[in-house]
């Protein structure tokens, strides 16, 4: 688990070659297909060299919830452990994890076609009447749920024209099922966040000379696109679009990109302070102890 930028992906390639096993990645971005560049996508090469599930799993028109992650990890997990391999998870999605790790609690099946007709009205009668609507039929999910938390509207939405019952009710009635693994959490994050900041804003220089833009440009032709979608929102994505419609300059663009990364470290080492279990590792210090805890947890399987 990690910040954005701290470097989960190289460590991931090693010890999964390592431990000849597989990585079930843990990223919201990554899940769509074409985000490549501006979602640090592995390279062709090393998804060659070490299998990765639960990337390019749909396409950025769709929505894919939590619920849709831990459903679609866990089969992935099972198939490695019955082969005696330890599944590897990696990323930055503290949603994802809660998902998977903690428990949803049991929710009806998504219905592709109205999750669809739920987006094109979002697009059209905006995001903000959809959570209107839901907090009216819902008032608990209206107070928990974000205004611009599309997916959040969108499935809670789904769930109440389903079966006629908000969502809450779903969830306070049915209690997740139990984890069935045992787990070693580990943090990879710089101590210094000035260096987490450098990495940020090395990366995307990296990512703008390697046709970032060029990268949203092909998305944004799609007429099934609208920045609204999750896939959209993606730090990076997000302001690639507004610049590309003219709202930003290339300056203004690369700063305000930069920024928003920063503040997504941000937020993800709040949700990572609150892994009480977990145990946190500076990358560039403490290389020796994160290889040995991983290797104290082997040992006990």
């Amino acid at each position: 688990m990690g910040p954005t930028a701290s470097g989960k992906t190289a460590l991931a390639l090693d010890w999964a070659l390592r431990l000849d096993t597989e990585v079930v990645s843990v990223d919201s971005a990554l899940v769509y297909r074409g985000l490549d560049i501006g979602a640090a996508k592995p390279t062709r090469e090393e998804l060659d060299r070490v299998r990765h599930h639960l990337i390019d799993v749909r396409e950025p028109h769709e929505i894919f919830s939590a619920a849709d992650f831990a459903r679609e990890a866990l089969p992935p997990m099972q198939a490695l452990a019955a082969r005696g391999r330890v599944p590897l998870l990696v990323g930055g999605t503290g949603l994802y994890f809660s998902a998977l790790l903690d428990g949803l609690s049991e929710l009806p099946a998504a219905d592709p076609a109205l999750r669809a007709a739920i987006a094109a009205e979002g697009a059209g009668r905006g995001w903000a009447a959809l959570h209107a609507e839901m907090a009216a039929v819902d008032p608990a999910a209206g107070r928990r749920i974000q205004p611009r938390d599309v997916q959040r509207i969108s499935r809670a939405l789904e769930v109440y024209r389903l079966t006629g019952r908000p969502i809450s009710a779903w969830q306070a009635e049915h209690a997740p099922a139990r984890f069935p693994f045992r787990v070693l959490k580990l943090v990879l994050a710089p101590a210094d966040r000035a260096v987490l900041h450098e990495r940020i804003a090395r990366r995307f220089d990296l990512m703008l000379a390697a046709g970032f833009l060029d990268e949203v440009r092909r998305l944004k032709a799609d007429p099934r696109l609208h920045p609204d979608l999750p896939s959209m929102r993606a730090v990076g994505y997000r302001q690639a679009w507004r610049h590309l419609a003219g709202a930003t300059d290339a300056a203004g663009f690369r700063d305000e990109a930069i920024a928003a990364t920063r503040q997504l470290a941000k937020r993800q080492l709040t949700w990572l302070r609150g892994q009480l279990d977990a145990r946190w590792f500076d990358p560039a210090r403490d290389a020796t102890a994160l290889h040995a805890a991983m290797d104290a947890f082997i040992a006990r399987r």
